[in-house]
């Protein structure tokens, strides 16, 4: 029986997901989360077999939750399911331990196979991804510099960012500045939504 734990903040995809994986008879769903501190709780107290979980969630983004898991030796295997078909956000994924890359347009059959693929100690991604990865462009940014774009998409300023991550002013600015330098942007806002594009924040 593989015992399965679901992350999905759009609560009618997770109660969908809930009802068609109850249907498979070796699949046993132990644990469900909206957001992705509350999924991290819940594997660190079941050990499941496999975590399904979105990549865009609230608090811990299924990447982290990846990260997390592995940092922790837990046992749990990560299958991300989303709507996120740009290879960047793959090769984040695949970098941070995650063996399952599935969209959300796939037939339920497909993506219990997956599971059970996983589960099984293999990988299962999205057949028309997995050739899309080799070229995605390398991803330049590093987690503080993501974390910032994040901020600044969320309308925060300099000196709420600056607070929010315990630097100075100065050095938040210095960090735009290399950032729009780096992703050839005119400002921050053009650099969040080219790292967007390529599937980097």
């Amino acid at each position: 029986m593989i015992r399965l734990i679901l992350a999905e903040d759009q609560t009618m995809l997770l109660d969908a997901f809930e009802a068609l994986l109850q249907l498979e008879d070796d699949i046993r769903i132990v644990g469900r989360a909206t957001d992705g501190r509350e999924a991290l709780a819940l594997i660190r107290e079941h050990r499941p077999d496999v975590v399904l979980t979105d990549i865009e969630m609230p608090h811990v983004t299924g990447i982290e939750l990846a990260e997390k898991i592995l940092q922790e030796s837990l046992p749990s295997r990560v299958m991300i399911v989303t709507t996120f078909g740009r290879s960047g956000y793959l090769r984040r994924a695949l970098q941070a331990g995650v063996r399952g890359y599935m969209l959300k347009d796939a037939p339920i059959t497909q993506l219990a196979a997956a599971i059970r693929k996983v589960a099984a100690g293999g990988r299962a991604i999205a057949p028309d991804l997995a050739e899309a990865v080799w070229d995605a462009l390398p991803d330049p940014l590093s987690e503080r510099e993501r974390a910032m774009l994040r901020l600044a998409e969320a309308g925060r300023t300099n000196r709420e960012i600056a607070e929010e991550l315990s630097l100075s002013s100065g050095t938040v600015r210095n960090y735009f500045s290399e950032i729009v330098q780096k992703l050839d942007a005119r400002n921050r806002i053009e650099a969040g939504r080219i790292a967007r594009a390529n599937g980097w924040l």
